[in-house]
Parts: C-alpha cells; sequence; structure tokens
C-alpha cells in the first residue's frame, strides 16, 4: 500500500508497509506495532529518554531473522536526535539514535524496530552508569530458578544498602535492576556486580553459576553480570520481544514475583494495557532510589573477607 502520513505534534511522519505482517502467529501488522507502541508511549518514553538505543529491527517480520543496528543511518532525517558515542574497538565515534518522543518512537518503528534496546547510561555522562543490571538466565523454561535467584538478589542487595527492582524481560528470564547515582564508572559497577554473582555463585552452587560457558553450566541458573560495561544495553522496560505471543518486558512488584504462574512471557500485547490501567508502573520514579555504591562496596568487601559467601 502506499505511504500514509501521522502529524503527533509538530512533526509529521511518513509511514508505509502497515499491512506488513511483523507477527506471523498473531496476525500483528506494522501498522498494528506503531499503535501498540503509541499506546504505549507514555510509559516507556521515561525509559528511552537520554539514552542511546540500539535498534532490533525486522523489516520482514520476526519469521524471517532481524538485525541488531547502533549506529543512526545517515538517512534518518534531522529531527531524530542522535548523541555520538565512542566505538572503542575501533577508537572511533558513531552516531546512535535517542529517542526522546512519540514522533521518534513512531519514525524507529516504521523502519523495523521491533525491539529498543538502551544504554545503561545517559548521554551526559555516557561513562558512568545510572543503573546496575542482572540478567537472570534460566537452564530451561522452568521459572522457578528465576525467582529464587531473583530474591536471593533482593535479600542481598537490601542488606547492602540498595533498592533493587525486578522486570520480567518477555524472553527467558528477569532482570534485577539497581538504580544508581552515576558516582562509579562502569568498571567500579562491574566489578561490583561480578562480585555480588560470584558471592551468591559461592552460597548456592548447585543452583546457580556465574560461568560463562553453557556447557559448564550444568543445569544451574547463569547470574549474568556482563552487560555492565561501556557500550552495553539491555532490553527497555515494556518493549515488545520478537517472539511468538508478542510479550513485552514488564516491571513487577517484589510480592509479584511469587506468583506460581508468572513466567518471562506472561506479559504480552494482548494484555499489558490491561495491567497498566489497573496498576501504577512499579518502576514509576525508580530514580529517586538512586545511590552510591561507596558504602555498599564496604560492606559487601566485608561479607567477602568473613567468607559469608561459604
Amino acid at each position: 500500500m502506499g505511504r500514509e502520513q501521522i502529524t503527533i505534534g509538530s512533526r509529521t511522519i511518513e509511514v508505509g508497509n502497515l499491512d506488513d505482517v511483523i507477527f506471523p502467529d498473531e496476525g500483528i501488522t506494522q501498522g498494528d506495532l506503531i499503535d501498540i507502541y503509541r499506546q504505549l508511549a507514555d510509559t516507556i518514553l521515561p525509559h528511552l529518554k537520554e539514552r542511546p538505543l540500539t535498534m532490533q529491527r525486522y523489516p520482514d517480520g520476526i519469521q524471517d531473522g532481524g538485525f541488531y543496528q547502533r549506529e543512526a543511518p545517515d538517512y534518518f532525517p534531522d529531527w531524530i536526535k542522535r548523541v555520538s558515542v565512542e566505538v572503542e574497538k575501533d577508537d572511533e565515534e558513531q552516531p546512535e539514535v535517542v529517542c526522546e518522543d512519540e514522533a521518534t518512537l513512531v519514525y524507529l518503528v516504521d523502519q523495523g524496530l521491533v525491539t529498543p534496546h538502551v544504554w545503561l547510561s545517559r548521554v551526559d555522562k555516557l561513562h558512568h552508569p545510572d543503573k546496575l543490571v542482572f540478567d537472570l538466565d534460566p537452564p530451561d523454561s522452568d521459572f522457578g530458578p528465576v525467582r529464587m535467584a531473583a530474591k536471593e538478589l533482593h535479600d542481598l542487595l537490601g542488606d547492602l544498602g540498595l533498592a533493587p527492582f525486578a522486570m520480567t524481560t518477555g524472553s527467558r528470564g528477569a532482570h534485577v535492576v539497581v538504580p544508581l547515582d552515576r558516582s562509579a564508572n562502569f568498571d567500579v559497577v562491574r566489578t561490583f556486580a561480578k562480585d555480588i554473582a560470584e558471592l551468591l555463585a559461592q552460597r548456592h552452587p548447585d543452583r546457580l553459576t556465574v560461568e560463562i560457558r553453557k556447557a559448564e553450566r550444568q543445569g544451574r541458573l547463569f547470574l549474568d553480570y556482563l552487560r555492565n560495561a561501556y557500550g552495553q544495553n539491555s532490553v527497555v522496560p515494556y518493549g515488545v520481544r520478537a517472539k511468538p505471543g508478542a510479550p513485552v518486558a514488564t516491571p513487577i512488584d517484589w510480592d509479584e514475583l511469587s506468583a506460581p504462574d508468572l513466567h518471562s512471557q506472561s506479559y504480552t500485547v494482548k494484555n499489558i494495557f490491561r495491567r497498566l490501567g489497573q496498576k501504577e508502573d512499579p518502576w514509576r520514579g525508580y530514580m529517586r532510589h538512586a545511590r552510591s555504591l561507596s558504602e555498599p562496596r564496604h560492606r559487601l568487601d566485608s561479607l567477602m573477607e568473613n567468607g559469608e559467601g561459604d
């Protein structure tokens, strides 16, 4: 079909291919996905703003495979905000998209974006993350190990004086996220996250692991701390995942984690709006809980020195 125009504020975006099917099993078209993200805009934009964006694009639908794109193409319109970031392996810089408004979000979905992934830092301080992320990667489809690992992280991080938040990823596991005050750089944050993961793996060697190689995990949940590094990213809260059923990465309250029917893909484009209509975003204003790692680092060191991981 031909091009159409969508006016959002002062922007007019030309969109096309609205009838192209992106999720074949559900019959969700590109036009449907644009409508879904427009309805999510007020909720998702606070998690997108001020962060470099990695675009997971599926221009031919999720069944044909997609690709990740970090660099903003030259043909993107000038009004799409960009930030120049260092590409460490090449010692160069490249422009990356920053999604600041609904018009940008609609334009990106029209370009085949299905899932936005964002940096753990903001554009004004790229080397200092404002959140720390643990990705809980279970060995199979059983969500039980995810509940267990998330609870252990919640308790330990709380004991250290930090405020953890939880989110189903819409894929296999969950994320546990800690808001930070940006006083520490990525090296400090990554080391802290690694030590937390190793401490919990020592406490529960039969259930948790920090082993990167899948063959060595032996049925244990992988406490993935590796994304806590410059240039890494994680799926944005309320991002639609490129999987059958169109699951949505969904922030949850800690008491929801114990629900026996909860799993990583509990929330989809079919039920997320009912949830949002009945319940305030559990991460709303979560950056008010941002903390320094200085005192938690001292407390963690004391635990490690006293052999409390054993």
